[in-house]
């Protein structure tokens, strides 16, 4: 973390230099999934000097993907028509293509791997680059999704299997659950928006990091300061929140830590990358205010970085949260009932106001805590005394960090 100034070299004749030096990012597709958010990504994101590449078996398919560099696997094994989900076959035609992959991701800096895990090409694939991008010297992060329920036992052993390999691959992973759109989409919302939601959390994943990285702050977050917090750390958490209005600092950060899709809480996080993001309006006890929910859900002894920045993007009065955790050491609380791998939150839409009583996950918690009071009603049975203790036990993990917290100090 650096505190920003005006300072810029100049040349001989007096003219502004601007720094040679920027992190070399590349964003790599893997199988059908990983391909098609590339494609997406290359076409919404506003990110210099980020370079896409897809990397597929399917040739048809790898043939519409917009992305800068694609690479075709497999011509020998699979004849451009798939893998069928057969994972070893995956990684077989990524080994065949070795060399072409390695030689893409060359002085790379940063490399994030995308792709949905479940099928052959990505689950099969997807570890062998991540080893060629570590071998490249690249800090790297995979960005993936896990099937949904009702795509079978078969996908969902095979993305589980995929997603153990992958884990030693790489230095650090953000887990999407598919599964989890459904607490935030209506019965009504078309099978094509709920893909872009799915797409917008990849996306706003990526970006972020990116971001930091890119923007130039009043207390700038620089790749060395990603780095520390990432490498070599498993899990992450990467959760953005946006507020406007009264409290709009406090709502934020809520806004990040606070949804039904975020699989892992914050608590117990050894390491912390904490973006702040407003107008010129923005204040330092909003700052303060954001740092103090934080603290509250992190370990005591984590290492925080912190970054402030004005962001012309933002709507006039909007404040901005970017979170990334990480170095959880097994000790970060799994939410509902999915696999126990860390996950991602990102806000798919920037809110211009939020009245934290009316969201859905504050309803939700409300509900969570009436109903655990009535259970806690000293009119029960004895007999049902323990059942309830062990029910409160195990639902108390749904319940947002900063309640708990609330909860536990009025007990």
């Amino acid at each position: 973390m650096k505190q920003s100034g005006n300072k810029k070299k100049s040349g001989a004749k007096g003219k502004l230099v601007k720094p040679s030096y920027a992190a070399n990012i590349k964003v790599v597709g893997v199988g059908g999934g990983g391909c098609s958010a590339v494609s997406r990504m290359r076409d919404t994101l506003d990110l210099k000097g980020v370079d896409f590449i897809a990397i597929n078996t399917d040739a048809q398919d790898l043939d519409y993907c917009n992305a800068k560099r694609r690479i075709y696997i497999g011509k020998n094994l699979t004849k451009g028509l798939g893998t069928g989900m057969n994972p070893e076959l995956g990684r077989q035609s990524a080994e065949e293509t070795r060399a072409e992959i390695v030689e893409a991701l060359k002085g790379a800096d940063l490399v994030f791997i995308t792709t949905g895990l479940g099928g052959g090409t990505g689950s099969g694939a997807s570890p062998v680059v991540a080893e060629a991008a570590r071998e490249a010297g690249a800090l790297t992060v995979a960005v993936i999704t896990k099937p949904f329920a009702f795509e079978g036992v078969q996908r969902a052993r095979i993305a589980t299997d995929a997603l153990a390999k992958l884990k030693e691959k790489v230095d650090t992973y953000i887990v999407i659950p598919n599964d989890r759109i459904f607490s935030i989409i209506s019965k009504d919302t078309p099978i094509v928006k709920a893909f872009e939601v799915i797409d917008n959390v990849l996306k706003s994943a990526i970006s972020s990091i990116a971001e930091l990285i890119a923007m130039h702050g009043l207390v700038n977050v620089d790749f060395a300061d990603v780095k520390a917090t990432m490498q070599n750390t498993g899990g992450a958490v990467v959760t953005v929140g946006y507020a406007s209005g009264q409290e709009r600092a406090v709502n934020a950060v809520n806004d990040a830590i606070n949804s039904p899709l975020l699989e892992t809480s914050i608590e117990g996080a050894r390491s912390v990358l904490l973006g702040i993001s407003g107008g010129r309006d923005l204040k330092m006890n909003e700052i303060n205010d954001i740092a103090k929910v934080i603290g509250g859900a992190i370990d005591q002894n984590a290492r925080i970085t912190f970054g402030a920045y004005h962001d012309k993007k933002l709507k006039a009065g909007q404040v901005k949260v970017t979170l990334i955790a990480t170095n959880f050491n097994g000790a970060g609380v799994t939410k509902g009932i999915d696999a126990p791998s860390p996950s991602l939150f990102a806000s798919t839409a920037p809110e211009t106001k939020i009245d934290r009583a009316a969201t859905p996950q504050a309803a939700f918690a409300s509900a969570k805590l009436l109903d655990r009071d009535a259970k806690d009603d000293g009119k029960k049975d004895a007999d049902k005394a323990g059942a309830i203790a062990k029910k409160k036990t195990s639902e108390i993990w749904d319940i947002p960090t900063f309640l708990r917290r609330n909860r536990r100090g009025d007990a």
